[in-house]
């Protein structure tokens, strides 16, 4: 059964992986991001490859007004959205709380926290007038463990946690399927935007050993929404075999 699938932060990184794959198997794709070309090179990949209909929202999710009025202004054709995907989430800076940025707190706690609430009541309502729909939230191990110089990323996490579990318990007696995926490291745009665009530091995360892909994520994503009606994923932490929680990896 075709459904709509809305993404946040689809021009990179796990959103992009899942927009494809949902696209690959017949899906109409919300795809939704602040990089304007990006988003509109993707949409004309995914149609032209794979004859689907593709809407793209250029905002950013730590604007409430934005977040409203593009969800609000879809045509009839996309309206009726399935399945959220509140991917939409950034890392930045890894100092000590002491020495931490301010900017680089509200960039985390508006983008991966508010932003995803912003979305979540955008979207809600139609799922709930419908009876019908399933809310994925990319969290973290992050969210289960803290680590040393995370801090405020880890607080973060931590919220997208309780978070998908308050809406579980709001959501369960309109039939809305609510699922958390806490992956641990991926190599994906992460740590560049981590450590301010550093590429060279940010490739260091991932030496000697081999890290999760955006596709992975993907996948998972998509086995997580292709369950039978009576079944829900809540809660699916998943990291490399290298890495055993959300700061103890073993490299070569």
């Amino acid at each position: 059964m075709k459904k709509i699938v809305l993404i946040t932060g689809a021009t990179a990184g796990f959103g992009k992986a899942t927009a494809e794959l949902f696209a690959k198997n017949g899906h109409d794709i919300i795809i939704t991001g602040r990089r304007k070309e990006r988003l509109e090179s993707l949409k004309s990949d995914l149609e032209g490859q794979h004859k689907i209909n593709v809407e793209s929202l250029c905002f950013d999710v730590r604007n409430e007004h934005e977040v409203n009025t593009a969800i609000q202004g879809l045509s009839n054709n996309f309206k009726n959205i399935d399945v959220l995907v509140n991917n939409a989430g950034l890392a930045s800076g890894l100092d000590p709380i002491q020495d931490g940025s301010t900017e680089d707190w509200d960039k985390m706690i508006d983008t991966n926290v508010k932003g995803l609430l912003y979305v979540s009541k955008a979207v809600i309502p139609g799922m709930v007038a419908r009876q019908n729909g399933h809310i994925i939230n990319i969290g973290s191990t992050a969210g289960k463990e803290v680590y040393p110089n995370g801090n405020v990323y880890c607080a973060s996490k931590h919220a997208v946690d309780a978070i998908t579990k308050g809406m579980r318990l709001d959501l369960l007696k309109d039939r809305i399927k609510v699922t958390q995926i806490a992956p641990g490291a991926a190599n994906t745009e992460f740590s560049t935007v981590r450590f301010h665009g550093d590429k060279e530091k940010a490739d260091k995360a991932y030496e000697g050993y081999q890290p999760m892909l955006a596709k992975d994520i993907a996948e998972l994503v998509y086995y997580a929404t292709n369950l039978p009606a009576h079944l829900c994923i809540n809660d699916l932490v998943v990291t490399s075999l290298s890495q055993a929680n959300s700061y103890v990896i073993h490299r070569n």
